[in-house]
């Protein structure tokens, strides 16, 4: 089994955001789950390959070929694939992983959850999706999400397949218990 994570290139300006993404690594390499990411040796992306590599985890990362050839491609990991495009990138993450963790990022990793979540809203996948709420960075987005529900531009059961979570243990267990396990990766 693996689990997708989407974070920030960047640190962003908090430790606690670091820690998250060292606490996420953990425990899912303590629960024998393999990481699929963006590729990336800086910001919460290196951390996240760092910390799980550091505990003995599988790591697997994408990663187009404009940002390997800027020598952003962490060159330690498990397995690393290099790809054309950011298209292709997103395609492939999504179909080597089982569910999906979004860490504090910016435009891109919000992109990249958007996408995996209309993808399951239209029926390309069934994977669960989940943000982790560290110290209240995605409260915006959930109050957004929940407003697009009652305004009417989304489904209420549209709207669960995006779960959220300030602890990291209630997160993963969430998106584990919804994964179907006959149905694993595309």
């Amino acid at each position: 089994m693996r689990v997708c994570i989407f974070c920030g290139s960047n640190d962003g300006d908090r430790p606690a955001y670091r820690n998250a993404a060292v606490a996420v690594a953990e425990s899912l390499v303590r629960r024998g789950i393999g990481i699929v990411y963006g590729g990336g040796r800086v910001g919460l992306m290196g951390t996240v390959a760092d910390a799980a590599l550091a505990a003995g985890g599988e790591v697997i990362g994408i990663i187009p070929e404009m940002l390997a050839e800027r020598e952003v491609a962490h060159r330690h990991l498990s397995e690393l694939h290099v790809v054309g495009s950011m298209h292709e990138r997103k395609a492939m993450m999504a179909a080597l992983s089982d569910a999906f963790i979004t860490l504090p990022g910016g435009f891109g990793t919000l992109e990249e959850i958007f996408e995996v979540v209309t993808w399951r809203q239209l029926g390309y996948h069934e994977k669960p999706s989940g943000v982790l709420n560290v110290e209240g960075y995605y409260d915006s987005l959930i109050t957004f999400c929940d407003d697009a529900v009652a305004r009417g531009f989304v489904k209420a059961n549209d709207r669960k397949n995006l779960i959220a979570s300030d602890d990291v243990e209630t997160l993963i267990d969430a998106l584990l218990a919804l994964v179907n396990p006959l149905a694993v990766r595309d």
